[in-house]
């Protein structure tokens, strides 16, 4: 459009000046305030293609990643709406927030008031949200990079953003770090970063805090961008009294109402978070790696493809992303101190690195396209592998498992009772099912000092046989299905055989079986 408006402006006739046509196009692009394109409108059809790729995102993930994309978000959410459900050690503890579950547990109560709470509309309408919510993240960078950048490089950039095979994995799941990651996004795009034209303190701020609320380590990848701005600041006191203060109170009060609300008692959650997860290194229990390990393994991971790229960026980025380049090295730092690490902590600074990365191809002269289309079939593999196969068995099997919902409803038949014989939290619960019937799974809460400590999980895996003896002394007592994984069978087949278990259904998992995780699901039943 904007070519188009310069040929008409330098026509005589029906021929158009060349001359001034190729001055004026060298100004536009040595001058990017002055281009058109970088007067802050989107269009339409960006924004367009930006929602329909995420949704078809959405429905191509159909595999799990990590437990909290359930029991920290929906099991909440179910609980809060229906009554019932299984809530988590954490939830006990005091440590996470009811803000980001209530997100969902307010849709989950519009569909009961209209009677439409069925269980394929509560597993798929909250990520459906998260994607629609993912796009929007997505525009706010093109529209970002567009209001400081040439348009070659607002084109890469919004390329390097689509085409990241973990944001691909992660932007639509219903986790923290994906809410986390979203809002900072959006942050970033009302930042004050050097020759941005969409500055606002104010609702950078907001969506800061709104991200400190929902995931209290959200203030680990802000607090040096955050520094930076207080000290480029003109109206510094003015900044704290009128900005900071203000809206970090008010979302703070807010946030403590709703969870003394839904707790039934006082309880500050970003304080009992810190205790618990610093103070008392209870994230220990789940396991550590080495300081490194960010970047050796997750790090590289996490960027995948596009690494090479973010590093030539590095190189090539002019001032202004600077403080973007501390804010990654500071987060990966900070969390490298940390003994639990996992992939999905530094999700966080992946919107940054993807500047970076479209700065990179943007200054590739030579066969940039057959590299671009190199980027984009080494990110598509991954992401439709781990999207599709990777780990869907623990998904599967719920879906396999709602039929039983059926037959719990008849009170001529034999009430189902399901027994989880894997590691605690491998698959969703009741906000997956959306029936009453008993469902129990091995419970693996970490040692809080209390004097009747168990945990059931690590005496199950030392004795299975053992356990299930003690357990189910009497044939009455047992449950009508058993779900493990498949390197279980053998170890206690003699009870299965002994109480007249048999095989129902076998389901896929994954290709890379590990531990006490098996590559295939089964269901025994019994006869």
């Amino acid at each position: 459009m904007a070519m188009e408006k310069l040929r008409a402006r330098f026509r005589f006739g029906n021929k158009v000046d060349p001359v001034k046509l190729r001055r004026r196009k060298s100004q536009l692009y040595n001058n990017p305030d002055a281009c058109p394109l970088n007067n802050g409108m989107l269009p339409f059809n960006i924004a367009l293609f930006t929602v329909a790729f995420r949704l078809v995102n959405c429905f191509l993930v159909q595999t799990s990643f990590v437990p909290d994309e359930y029991w920290q978000s929906l099991e909440v959410s179910h609980r809060m709406v229906f009554d019932y459900g299984y809530l988590t050690w954490e939830w006990k503890a005091g440590i996470r927030g009811f803000t980001y579950p209530l997100i969902f547990a307010s849709i989950y109560k519009i569909l009961h008031l209209i009677g439409s709470d069925l269980v394929v509309i509560l597993v798929w309408l909250p990520r459906i949200i998260q994607a629609l919510l993912a796009s929007i993240a997505d525009v706010k960078i093109y529209s970002l990079i567009q209001s400081v950048e040439q348009p070659d490089v607002v084109k890469w950039t919004f390329f390097c953003q689509l085409s990241s095979w973990f944001t691909w994995y992660c932007c639509t799941r219903t986790m923290t770090n994906t809410m986390e990651t979203t809002l900072t996004t959006l942050a970033l795009f009302y930042y004050p970063l050097p020759g941005s034209k969409t500055q606002s303190s104010k609702k950078y701020l907001t969506l800061v805090a709104l991200a400190a609320l929902i995931r209290p380590t959200a203030l680990i990848v802000w607090f040096p961008l955050l520094v930076y701005h207080f000290c480029w600041a003109d109206k510094k006191l003015r900044l704290i009294t009128h900005r900071c203060i203000p809206i970090g109170a008010l979302f703070l009060v807010c946030s403590t109402l709703i969870d003394c609300l839904f707790y039934g008692k006082w309880t500050l959650v970003q304080y009992n978070f810190l205790k618990f997860n610093v103070l008392h290194n209870v994230a220990d229990f789940y396991g550590s790696h080495p300081w490194h390990w960010y970047l050796t393994q997750g790090f590289p991971a996490v960027i995948g493809p596009h690494l090479p790229f973010f590093l030539h960026g590095c190189i090539l980025a002019s001032k202004r992303y600077r403080i973007l380049l501390v804010a990654i090295v500071w987060t990966i730092t900070v969390y490298s101190f940390l003994p639990h690490k996992e992939f999905r902590f530094i999700y966080t600074v992946l919107p940054f690195c993807m500047v970076f990365c479209g700065r990179s191809l943007a200054n590739i002269k030579i066969w940039r396209r057959a590299v671009a289309c190199g980027l984009l079939v080494a990110n598509l593999a991954p992401a439709l592998y781990t999207g599709l196969v990777h780990q869907r068995g623990t998904l599967d099997v719920m879906s396999h498992l709602q039929g039983l919902c059926d037959i719990g409803s008849n009170s001529t038949s034999v009430k189902p009772e399901v027994l989880f014989l894997m590691p605690c939290h491998s698959t969703p619960f009741y906000s997956h099912m959306h029936c009453q019937i008993r469902m129990r799974f091995l419970e693996c809460p970490p040692d809080l000092g209390e004097a009747d400590y168990v945990e059931e999980a690590r005496i199950f895996s030392d004795d299975p046989l053992r356990w299930l003896r003690n357990s189910f002394p009497y044939k009455s007592s047992l449950p009508t299905h058993l779900v493990m994984f498949d390197v279980l069978e053998k170890e206690i087949s003699t009870f299965l055989e002994g109480n007249k278990f048999m095989r129902s259904t076998e389901l896929f998992h994954t290709h890379f079986p590990e531990g006490r995780v098996g590559g295939r699901i089964v269901i025994y039943e019994r006869q």
